[in-house]
């Protein structure tokens, strides 16, 4: 599902991205480049966002997100949980401890 926004933007920054998108650095469209910015932004922000948890819930959280999704690198479960990289590599030690995850060939 997605909505229409509308906004208003320099002339000299629209005169750029019209420049960007007629060398081909975009599809077709300003709009292109107004979305790739969107996520940039929005990835961006989440690094900073991260979430601090103990290391027992972190190990719950992983876990339960394992059974779902069993074969899943520690990148991807940081980024979907918002967990600081480092946290979920030390869960992930100790749940294989306890034979609760397995690596991911």
């Amino acid at each position: 599902m997605s909505d229409q926004i509308s906004s208003r933007l320099p002339l000299k920054s629209i005169s750029e991205i019209e420049s960007l998108v007629n060398e081909g650095y975009y599809l077709c469209a300003i709009s292109d480049f107004v979305r790739e910015a969107e996520r940039d932004k929005l990835e961006e922000i989440k690094e900073i966002r991260l979430r601090e948890v103990s290391l027992n819930d972190a190990k719950e959280e992983i876990y339960r997100y394992l059974l779902q999704n069993p074969d899943s690198y520690p990148y991807e479960i940081a980024n979907e949980s918002w967990l600081e990289l480092s946290l979920v590599h030390e869960a992930l030690i100790e749940l294989r401890k306890d034979g609760k995850a397995e690596d991911v060939e």
